[in-house]
This record gives structure tokens, C-alpha cells and sequence, in this order.
């Protein structure tokens, strides 16, 4: 009977050691014990109308921005009703966003916008990707803008067994595109045993998540072994796709391969939770919103400890050192979870998963 108690113990002591140890490893990774120093832009205002995230943004070359907003997410507390899409004239005074009417055949009850992107063909035409959460289903939604209405005409919907927790997306065709899952296994509105399963991998620090191509001809994963990918762009050439590990602080930088596949060519350490890439047209320079202490952002408590918010620029990302610069840091007094940066002839947006929208005069 002694000798059972002693090998019960020493079995206690060993999980209990290794979930210490696990705990521990999950707290460094997320930046849990780093102290937030204010780094805050001279010249910044909040976007009136902007008031429940904006998740993701993405702006054409002329200046038109594209905003997601409304996202939910369990646990979080966000607006009522569907998601919007949201169009916002970087060239304006004014910078009022005005919200996109949604085509006949699209169900917009449910609408939960994440990660967005926009095609423009060799025609003009402009198709904006969504990244659609309905009842935590992932799927992908393709529009078409027109300008002149103010309006998106709905065109199709995509779903597919290797999209499995969509978060962001890249279009490179009128329905050709790159995603990321943030997550292993697909999330179900009707049970929990998917999300434990998720949380499990998250905390055991495995590298289980995928980009996958899809185009009408073929679906395929092009990269693997992410701890959690989130945002993904593509370089201005078309050459290099830019893909965010969160749970690892680097940015990816991977070869387009005729084949479509992403062969790795280096990551670039950002020292913070990567969220959405936006690439600057002109420079090439990767903007990224980031999340500086991912514990507070995880464990969401935004009147006790708001998760605070960050910017990275990324210069000459290509080379053989880049330079890595911290453009904007909150501790979550002025805005709560940073998820996008879009630069535009020096101006800036910064977006939030929940919160609100920051306009800053470079």
C-alpha cells in the first residue's frame, strides 16, 4: 500500500511539474510579464462611427479603405446585430466611413466579418474577400464594389474541409486566394470538444496550423507547422507572401512557387503577437498591428486591465537585415487591442478586434 501511494505522488508531482512548466511556457509566449511603455503618435483622433472594431483594413492605391467591423467572438463583448463593411476616403478632410450595402442573395443576419481583402482585375473591377464566421462556421465570402452605390454585389460563397478556422486572407484572382488557420480543428457552434482540443494545442505549444491556396481548380495546403497563424499579405511584385505566427512574434517570409506552394525563405523576430500584414504598394514596407501582452488580450478584462496595442513598420523586409521599428504603443487607455495598421501617403490607420478606430498624421 506504501509503495502505491509513493508512485501516486511522484505521478502528482510530475503533472503537476509539467502543467507548471506548461503555464509557464504558454505565459512567455504571450508576453504576459511585459510592461507596456507609452509610445503614443502626435497626432491622432478617433473615427467616429468606428466604435465596435475594425478588425481588419485594407486600402486601394487610390486611397480607399476597406474596414471590417463586428466581429464576435464567445467571451467578448461586441455590438449588437451583424457585422458591416465600411469604405473610408484616406483623400477626404472629413474622414467620415460609410457603411456598404450588401446585395440581394447574402445572408447578411449573420454576417461576423474577421480577415478582408480586395482583387482588382485587368478591367477595373474591384472583388473584396471576407473572411465570414456565421453560427462559427469559416467561410469565405466574394463580392464585387461598386463605387458609384456605395454598395457590394454579393457572387459566391466558399467553404471547404481544409478551411478549417479561417483568420486572414490574400486575393490573388477573382476567386483565388491564400488563407490561414488560426486553429487545428474546426470550431462548432454545438459543442466544446473541438475548441479544448485547440486550447490543448495551444497550450502544448504545437505547430498544427496551415495556409492553404484555394482557386476553383485546386485546394491545397501550401505551409504548415504555424503555432497560430493569423495575417497574411502578399509583396508588392507578387513574389513573397508575408505570413504572421502570433504565437511565435515573427512575421514569415515565404517564396510564391509556381506550383503555388510557399517555400520558406527566413522570419523576422518582431518581439510582439503579430495580428494583420498590410503592405505599403510604394515602399514595400510591412505594416503590422500587434498585440503586445497576448495574456491580456486572451483573458479579456478591458475595465480591470486593458490589453494594450502596438504598431510595428517593418523596412526592407527582404534583406539581409531588416529593420524593425516600433511606430505606436498603448497600454490600452487610448486603444484596446490593436489588430491592423494600414499606412497611407502618411497617414495611418490602426484597427482593433473590439474596440475602436485610431486615424494618426504621420
Amino acid at each position: 500500500m506504501g509503495k502505491k501511494v509513493i508512485l501516486l505522488t511522484i505521478i502528482i508531482a510530475g503533472i503537476s511539474a509539467f502543467v507548471g512548466e506548461r503555464v509557464v511556457n504558454l505565459r512567455k509566449k504571450l508576453l504576459a510579464n511585459r510592461e507596456l511603455k507609452q509610445n503614443h503618435l502626435p497626432n491622432c483622433r478617433y473615427i467616429k462611427g468606428l466604435d465596435y472594431g475594425s478588425e481588419d483594413i485594407t486600402i486601394l492605391p487610390g486611397g480607399l479603405a476597406f474596414i471590417s467591423t463586428g466581429l464576435k467572438v464567445p467571451g467578448f463583448q461586441t455590438a449588437d446585430g451583424p457585422g458591416k463593411i465600411y469604405i473610408l476616403d484616406m483623400e477626404e478632410e472629413r474622414m467620415k466611413p460609410v457603411e456598404l450595402r450588401m446585395g440581394r442573395g447574402f445572408q447578411i443576419d449573420s454576417f461576423n466579418p474577421h480577415g478582408i481583402s480586395t482583387y482588382t482585375d485587368d478591367g477595373g473591377a474591384i472583388y473584396l474577400f471576407v473572411v465570414n464566421h456565421p453560427q462559427d462556421e469559416s467561410q469565405v465570402e466574394i463580392f464585387k464594389f461598386l463605387d458609384e452605390e456605395n454598395s457590394l454585389v454579393y457572387l459566391k460563397t466558399i467553404k471547404h474541409e481544409l478551411l478549417i478556422s479561417v483568420n486572414d486572407i490574400v486575393a490573388v484572382g477573382p476567386e483565388s486566394f491564400y488563407a490561414t488557420n488560426d486553429n487545428y480543428f474546426k470550431l462548432q457552434a454545438d459543442g466544446y470538444f473541438n475548441e479544448i482540443l485547440n486550447m490543448l494545442g495551444m497550450w502544448l505549444s504545437l505547430p498544427w496550423c496551415t495556409v492553404v491556396y484555394y482557386s476553383p481548380e485546386e485546394v491545397k495546403v501550401v505551409s504548415d507547422s504555424f503555432y497560430m497563424a493569423n495575417g497574411i499579405n502578399v509583396s508588392p511584385d507578387k513574389k513573397h507572401m508575408y505570413v504572421a505566427d502570433f504565437l511565435d512574434s515573427k512575421v514569415h517570409v515565404m517564396e510564391i512557387q509556381e506550383s503555388k506552394d510557399l517555400m520558406p525563405v527566413k522570419s523576422v523576430d518582431i518581439g510582439t503577437l503579430p495580428d494583420n500584414i498590410e503592405v505599403d504598394p510604394q515602399t514595400g514596407d510591412v505594416w503590422v498591428g500587434c498585440h503586445p501582452n497576448g495574456w491580456k488580450i486572451f483573458f479579456n478584462t478591458p475595465q480591470d486591465d486593458p490589453a494594450g496595442s502596438e504598431v510595428i513598420r517593418i523596412e526592407n523586409i527582404l534583406s539581409e537585415q531588416p529593420s524593425v521599428q516600433q511606430v505606436y504603443m498603448d497600454d490600452g487607455s487610448v486603444l484596446i487591442g490593436s489588430s491592423v495598421a494600414a499606412h497611407y501617403g502618411g497617414k495611418l490607420l490602426i484597427g482593433s478586434v473590439f474596440h475602436r478606430t485610431l486615424y494618426c498624421d504621420l
